[in-house]
């Protein structure tokens, strides 16, 4: 089984492992440690390092803040547009930077050096000559001058052909093979949109905390201050910003005006019952934007808030501190608790044996969220899906067994392959005659056999699954 290091979004249960610490130094990927490196490398010879890590299995969210401070500020924005870019487009690249390559690269980190090259070249406004020459020197940089002859004329060789090889690049549907296979499988009348849609950023949307502030208020001050933006079309406390902002900046921030989250997530709790008086678990709750929004619109008798990484579940505190959803008053309305969600028991967290609602944000590949996280293009394989669908049944089994009688639990994934979700409630359900599918009615995604499914969308939210069950007796 593959034990690559998991990006940190993607939740995992296992009991957390001491990690190595050979690649913690960005130098560690160029292929001679005596070579230029760290800051005396050029901007695109960093990025070549950091895109080669992300090759190698590591996480682009768990690496990036070490790259990022070996550049001068005024060059982040380029580095992370190219970062994200490359990974966006990588396969899309890679299928036409293959037939200009008489044999096989020495290092992969030429390969990368040959998608920065290209990506600045097709996606970017940067001037060919610039492109070439500091991903040229780059490669010279990291140790690789004898190769250097062949990125600059595969480069220029891209320049030639620039009409034929930007069609190439709209046809090619930018997808790892394994995973183009089965959305084809899953989604075939979807697919060649959705394909697409994936190689797109996605937009940022905000979550107004009703408890401070209502959304066409802040709508208004969002206004007032000069911000472009929109009310969601499908959250009603949702706002699409349309234009690049700083977070802290937006006004009350430090307030707990809102939070930062996709459109599709914020459904989520419109489809639960009333919840207020009631005792509710989110089964899989860091970062925390589950549990604070249930605090938002809900005041639950008591709300157990699981993750199973204690350093994860500082994110859920500060975030129910700066949303001011904690008070001494209610803090025994709230527990936080480190726990294995395929074995936590109730009466661990509670003086109450069974709960009335759970939420599973479950662990998934994460093939929704793929326009924020691009480096999942990379990261993930074909194998994980065996492994990410049976933690997911392992979850469900146990978190069954904690939901009263007439309770519901919700069961949600940020996966667009139906093994991960369709197939898991088939399999589920079959396996529990106390299981009641309850439908959701929605003028929203696509209804499936149990449940209901959102694909990403141009200009909207990610991809998500939900599905509502009833426990009967």
């Amino acid at each position: 089984m593959n034990q690559r290091p998991r990006p940190n979004f993607y939740k995992t249960y296992a009991k957390p492992q001491t990690q190595t610490k050979q690649q913690d130094k960005p130098q560690d990927a160029v292929k001679n440690s005596s070579v230029k490196t760290g800051s005396r490398l050029n901007l695109r010879g960093q990025l070549i390092q950091l895109l080669s890590q992300v090759q190698q299995g590591r996480s682009l969210s768990e690496i990036q803040e070490k790259y990022f401070e070996l550049v001068d500020e005024k060059d982040r924005g380029l580095m992370h547009e190219l970062s994200f870019g490359v990974l966006r487009h990588w396969y899309a690249l890679k299928s036409i930077s293959l037939p200009m390559l008489n044999k096989p690269l020495s290092d992969p980190q030429l390969e990368v050096a040959i998608y920065l090259g290209l990506y600045q070249l097709f996606y970017t406004r940067i001037a060919d000559h610039a492109a070439i020459s500091e991903t040229v020197d780059a490669v010279k940089q990291l140790g690789f001058e004898s190769a250097s002859g062949v990125i600059n004329a595969i480069l220029r060789r891209a320049t030639r052909e620039r009409e034929q090889l930007t069609t190439e690049l709209e046809q090619a549907h930018g997808l790892p093979s394994w995973l183009y296979k089965r959305l084809n499988k899953d989604w075939v009348e979807q697919l060649p949109e959705l394909a697409q849609s994936l190689r797109l950023s996605a937009p940022l949307f905000l979550r107004v905390n009703h408890r401070q502030i209502g959304r066409d208020a802040y709508l208004k001050q969002l206004q007032l201050a000069g911000i472009e933006v929109s009310a969601s079309h499908i959250s009603d406390v949702g706002i699409r910003l349309e234009q690049s902002v700083s977070i802290p900046a937006l006004p009350s921030y430090d307030k707990g005006w809102f939070s930062v989250q996709d459109e599709h997530a914020q459904l989520c709790v419109s489809l639960l019952p009333n919840l207020n008086g009631k005792v509710v678990v989110d089964a899989c709750a860091a970062p925390g934007g589950k549990t604070a929004h249930l605090l938002e619109k809900y005041r639950p008798q008591q709300l157990i808030a699981l993750d199973n990484v204690e350093s994860r579940l500082l994110r859920v505190h500060e975030n129910l501190n700066r949303l001011q959803l904690i008070s001494s008053e209610r803090d025994e309305q709230v527990n936080v608790v480190c726990a294995d969600a395929t074995k936590w028991q109730i009466t661990e967290s509670s003086d109450v044996t069974k709960a009335d609602c759970i939420i599973i944000d479950a662990p998934c590949t994460a093939i929704g969220v793929l326009r924020r996280h691009p480096d999942i293009r990379i990261l993930r394989q074909s194998t994980d899906i065996a492994q990410t669908t049976a933690l997911q049944a392992e979850i469900l089994e146990n978190m069954w067994q904690q939901l009263k009688v007439g309770g519901q639990m919700l069961y949600i994934t940020c996966s667009i392959l139906k093994a991960e979700n369709e197939v898991q409630m088939q399999n589920f359900f079959a396996q529990h005659a106390d299981a009641k599918h309850v439908e959701i009615q929605a003028d929203w995604g696509t209804a499936q056999q149990y449940g209901r499914q959102l694909l990403p969308q141009q200009g909207g939210g990610d991809g998500f699954y939900f599905c509502l069950i009833e426990k009967v007796a």
